[in-house]
């Protein structure tokens, strides 16, 4: 039988293990990138090994979240990270050459290349074919540091594409807002997703690069396309034609399942507030009143994207009710933009023009007026992440966008009487990498400078045979990172700090959380369903590890919170019976015994919740390296652990 695009990665990076579904792969790591808003405490951790240089073939650090500088926090993060980078052997992408995975898809990312990125969003580069997946920054400076990525292989799910978009006005925003209605946030939980059929060849890379960035909504572990002419075409245009090649499935390759999506069907699409999968056709919501448009984001900030924007409002002007900015997603995109008089279309227009940056999407300015409704071609909605607490959040393709920011009102771009061509690919994009510094040749003489809200990574002691713990809060389904440990302008220049970023873990669900966590001493969160969606903020786990929370009980959980919870040490358990969750109550105290037998054996344990006098059984399935890991206290302690033995 033949392999599938990525059974072949796997087989040609594999150190350990097998490559079909459910084995255990230990894999090489090619390249990793880094983000400013992960990538500090990444490279804490990084430093925290004792090693003198970075041992994969790429390294990239990316300053694109933490832009506002408002005193001297990101700005001292900034510094940090640029001298760390030096110090080790990474690239540094300064502040203002672009978003992350728009960069690297221009300048770095390389077709059957195995890259890990401190972003959930990681898996962009599958738009060019590369084995991208989003982990927690502490799986990427173990990478960093020379260890293997464990990868348990998941489901591999061949999505066939039919016909071809009905161009400009159904894009490929829409046909990852569809496969989100059809299958939720949910449906690629323990699954990659694989492009493949006629259809494929009528996309472009950046189109590609728009699906599997978002198809981190699906919860998938990632997305990829095939390597083809396309993705030869637009290397050749960013002069990187020489690290092109072909790769593609075999025709009798094996699928654990199949969806088959005609492009030629499809209509413009929305996700509704506040959920990404909430999505319907824009006509049957078409007349709604919209106070703002944001467009740009990781997902939708391309120069073809964006130019398409700049055609359908030039020469006209936007709503006078409705605030519009516009982000472009990398520097190289703005200056072609600005040389090709499209920025000046925009600004003519009553378009804001923002930075290269995330900016909005990760609440890092333009929050919406309260109650408001916001349109934005970005690639989460979830509730307070904008900013603003009530606000309804829409997400939409960029040109949907405009047409929402020429009218006032949510409607079909078809139906609002602006005729433009479509724009195609350019056969060369402008290079210019003055913002991309390369490590020094002669690293010796290189000081790394931390700031003073910079401190050292909190470690746990190794895991406890028996844990009491208090249950300090009971939450329900599709909770997110966002909801965990929020972002925004006001939280996110804390990263460094984790005792201070500490004190607004679950915030917006309970203010009084980290008062209860330090007065509880050891705790226990509950979960519905999919706990831990959304972003990749190892935060989210690391803040409440220092709090004490030695445990999370859920229904289920989001793929990359899972691990980033063992990696810092907290048990992630799952009722075995999905009823005990209702008897579990708020300040009930559980026991749990027997736990590194339980790790040693696989088996399940018993919890004991001796406030009610009752039981229930949880359930876990670890591999090897993670009851390790678990063991030792956490990734952190169980590299040092290995390399001092």
């Amino acid at each position: 039988m033949g392999k599938n695009i990525l059974e072949k990665i796997l087989e040609e990076h594999l150190i350990e293990g097998g490559i079909k579904t459910g084995e255990v792969a230990l894999i090489k790591v090619d390249q990793v990138l880094t983000q400013d808003a992960t990538g500090t405490m990444t490279y804490l951790q990084f430093e925290a090994m004792g090693l003198d240089k970075i041992q994969v073939s790429l390294a990239v650090s990316y300053v694109d979240h933490n832009m506002l500088q408002i005193d001297n926090k990101n700005a001292d993060d900034h510094v940090y990270l640029q001298t760390v980078a030096a110090k080790y052997g990474a690239y540094f992408s300064k502040p203002g050459n672009g978003i992350c995975h728009q960069v690297h898809l221009e300048r770095f990312a390389a077709p059957g290349a195995t890259l890990l990125g401190s972003d959930s969003h990681t898996p962009t580069a599958g738009g060019i074919g590369s084995l991208a997946i989003g982990v927690g920054g502490l799986e990427v400076a173990s990478a960093m540091g020379g260890e293997p990525f464990e990868l348990k292989v998941p489901k591999v799910v061949r999505v066939w594409l039919e016909g071809e978009l009905n161009r400009p006005y159904v894009t490929s925003m829409d046909i990852i807002l569809e496969l989100l209605r059809r299958l939720s946030v949910k449906g690629g939980v323990g699954k990659i997703f694989e492009y493949d059929g006629p259809g494929v060849k009528t996309l472009s890379i950046p189109e590609r690069a728009t699906i599997t960035n978002m198809g981190a909504e699906l919860g998938a572990t990632s997305s990829i396309f095939p390597s083809d002419e396309r993705t030869k075409i637009f290397l050749k245009a960013q002069k990187r034609e020489r690290i092109w090649r072909e790769l593609k499935a075999d025709k009798d390759a094996h699928y654990d399942e199949e969806i088959t999506l005609n492009l030629t069907e499809l209509e413009p699409m929305i996700a509704q507030p506040h959920s990404p999968d909430n999505v319907v056709k824009v006509k049957d919501i078409k007349g709604l009143k919209v106070n703002q448009v944001n467009i740009g984001s990781c997902t939708n900030s391309s120069y073809q994207a964006l130019k398409s924007v700049a055609l359908f409002l030039k020469g006209r002007t936007v709503h006078p009710d409705v605030s519009v900015t516009i982000s472009p997603g990398t520097k190289q995109v703005l200056e072609m933009m600005a040389r090709e008089g499209d920025l000046a279309d925009l600004i003519s227009s009553g378009v804001r023009v923002l930075e290269s940056a995330c900016g909005p999407c990760i609440g890092m300015g333009q929050a919406p007026i309260a109650e408001g409704v916001s349109v934005r071609s970005f690639n989460r909605n979830f509730k307070g992440r904008s900013g603003t607490q009530d606000a309804k959040v829409y997400l939409a393709s960029p040109l949907t966008c405009a047409a929402i920011a020429l009218k006032g009102e949510i409607v079909d771009p078809r139906d609002a009487g602006v005729k433009i061509p479509v724009i195609q690919e350019p056969e060369k994009y402008m290079i210019n990498d003055n913002l991309i510094v390369p490590p020094p040749e002669d690293r010796s003489s290189v000081k790394v400078i931390k700031g003073p809200n910079i401190k050292e990574v909190p470690l746990r002691k190794p895991l406890e045979d028996k844990i009491t713990i208090e249950v300090l809060l009971k939450v329900g389904d599709n909770i997110t990172t966002d909801d965990i440990m929020p972002a925004g302008a006001e939280i996110l220049p804390l990263r460094s700090n984790i005792p201070e970023i500490s004190k607004y873990v679950f915030y917006r669900i309970d203010k009084d959380f980290y008062k209860k966590a330090k007065e509880a001493g050891a705790s226990v969160i509950l979960g519905g369903e999919n706990y831990g969606q959304g972003s990749s903020r190892e935060h989210a786990a690391l803040a409440p590890m220092y709090l004490g929370v030695k445990a999370v009980i859920s229904k289920s959980f989001a793929r990359i919170h899972r691990a980033n919870l063992i990696n810092f040490g907290i048990l992630p358990l799952t009722f075995k019976d999905s009823s005990d969750y209702e008897k579990i109550e708020t300040g009930d105290w559980l026991d749990i015994e027997n736990v590194i037998r339980s790790i040693d054996e696989n088996k399940p344990l018993i919890v004991k919740n001796k406030t009610k006098g009752t039981e229930f059984e949880v359930v876990w399935t670890l591999t090897e390296k993670e009851r390790e890991v678990l063991r030792a206290g956490g990734l952190l302690s169980y590299i040092k652990k290995k390399r001092a033995s």
